[in-house]
């Protein structure tokens, strides 16, 4: 019960956190820097994306680094669970 609760719980926030990352995304291409939506999410994204444009930087004018998080986001979310799946 408590290992399902557990999963439940890391597949909500990993899907919460990939939405906020995808609509930063889109935002960014719409809505000023200076707007209190924008500004709150990219005070979110921004901490994780920065160490991943450390090491991956803008090619050609595109960024990357949102692409890459997400299958971070994907990958850290598929090891715990699949290692909560094993305590079962």
């Amino acid at each position: 019960m408590l290992i399902s609760t557990l999963i439940k719980i890391i597949q909500t926030l990993g899907s919460v956190l990939m939405i906020i990352v995808i609509a930063d995304i889109i935002l960014s291409y719409f809505v000023s820097p200076y707007n209190k939506i924008r500004m709150t999410l990219d005070r979110i994204v921004y901490p994780m994306l920065n160490p991943i444009r450390k090491v991956i930087p803008p090619l050609g004018g595109l960024d990357f680094s949102p692409i890459v998080l997400i299958m971070l986001i994907q990958v850290v979310e598929w090891l715990l669970i699949s290692l909560l799946s094993a305590l079962r």
